[in-house]
């Protein structure tokens, strides 16, 4: 948590995170908090989540967890809804199919978002945003 606060980071996706369940937590010493919100697998494989700074906390208005693979946090920033979507993609030994189905999904929620919100999504080390 240190190094994200120490580069003012606001926002952290996070994939592969292995965790059980689905949550969200707070870390992270005094004025350098976060509250990870995560998605992950009974299994503990894969995983994806989202840390939030303590200052944009009360802004998150839902989450919506999708499986241990899509996250979608939806926050208020002034007068507009931003969204933002972690997504762990299947890895390259995974089937077609799977990797298939994944990316229709994934295209399915970027498209369910009206218009006039923002998305930023994160794949990888890819970011990607439709205004």
């Amino acid at each position: 948590m240190e190094a994200l606060a120490e580069r003012q980071i606001d926002l952290a996706c996070v994939q592969e995170t292995r965790w059980r369940g689905s949550s969200c937590r707070y870390f992270g010493a005094t004025g350098k908090t976060y509250k990870l919100f995560w998605m992950g697998s009974e299994a503990k494989t894969d995983g994806v989540g989202i840390f939030v700074a303590e200052k944009w906390v009360d802004s998150v208005i839902s989450v919506e967890r999708h499986s241990e693979r899509i996250l979608i946090l939806k926050m208020v920033l002034g007068d507009r809804l931003l969204n933002v979507l972690t997504v762990y993609a299947p890895h390259s030994g995974k089937p077609d199919d799977e990797k298939e189905c994944f990316w229709n999904e994934v295209f399915h929620f970027v498209s369910c978002v009206p218009q006039n919100e923002t998305v930023f999504f994160r794949w990888r080390h890819e970011w990607a945003c439709r205004k």
